[in-house]
């Protein structure tokens, strides 16, 4: 008898898939779920001009760029989306997620609302037929209501009252930009949210081989 399990799926089609959501709407443990669901999605890593923090790793956490590096990339039209952020620069490369679409993998990308529609203006340039363009897959995730956001960004315990009312600020902002979203998930029950995620994922590759 073959006890071997049996191989595992992968998705039909490589996808880049874009998540967006408002601080406290859980859309790391989101990302986190689908990473673990589909082990051939590769998780997007950003270049930044600011120092790397404690154990973080060159290449594995972000590329560590000197601003004029940075600069260099930008006036090259090497990133697909690029930002300044507490007065460092941030952006995703075009490179990277082509390599792991020619190796058959999908990309995930974790960026917000402003970082989402520049990926998405910047696809919608691509010729007909490209690949990120035939991939793209943009996913907003929102919570339930804004007192149960309220409640688990005090839950966290990480931000004073002031931060928290400046994040439920830029969370009613964000929302505003959901229909811009091809997808949305409402994060009220985890593993209902999960299912749904997986369900949008698995319809735009074309399902499972």
């Amino acid at each position: 008898m073959n006890t071997l399990e049996p191989k595992r799926k992968r998705l039909l089609k490589p996808l880049l898939i874009v998540i967006s959501a408002p601080s406290g709407a859980g859309k790391s443990t989101l990302c986190d779920a689908l990473l673990a669901h589909y082990p051939e999605i590769t998780y997007s890593i950003s270049c930044t001009t600011r120092d790397p923090r404690g154990s973080e790793e060159d290449g594995v956490d972000y590329f560590f760029l000197s601003e004029k590096e940075f600069r260099e990339k930008i006036t090259a039209s090497a990133f697909l989306e690029h930002a300044t952020v507490h007065g460092n620069l941030y952006g995703t490369l075009k490179a990277p997620v082509y390599e792991a679409f020619k190796e058959g993998c999908s990309v995930l990308m974790d960026i917000d609302v402003q970082g989402a529609e520049q990926v998405r203006e910047a696809v919608a340039k691509l010729p007909s037929g490209d690949p990120l363009r035939e991939g793209f897959l943009d996913i907003f995730i929102l919570p339930p209501d804004m007192e149960t956001l309220r409640e688990r960004l005090c839950n966290r315990g990480e931000d004073s009252p002031a931060c928290i009312a400046r994040r439920l600020e830029n969370a009613r902002e964000e929302m505003e930009a959901a229909h811009d979203f091809r997808h949305r998930v409402t994060n009220d029950e985890l593993a209902t949210a999960v299912k749904a995620l997986v369900d949008i994922v698995e319809v735009a590759a074309g399902r499972l081989a």
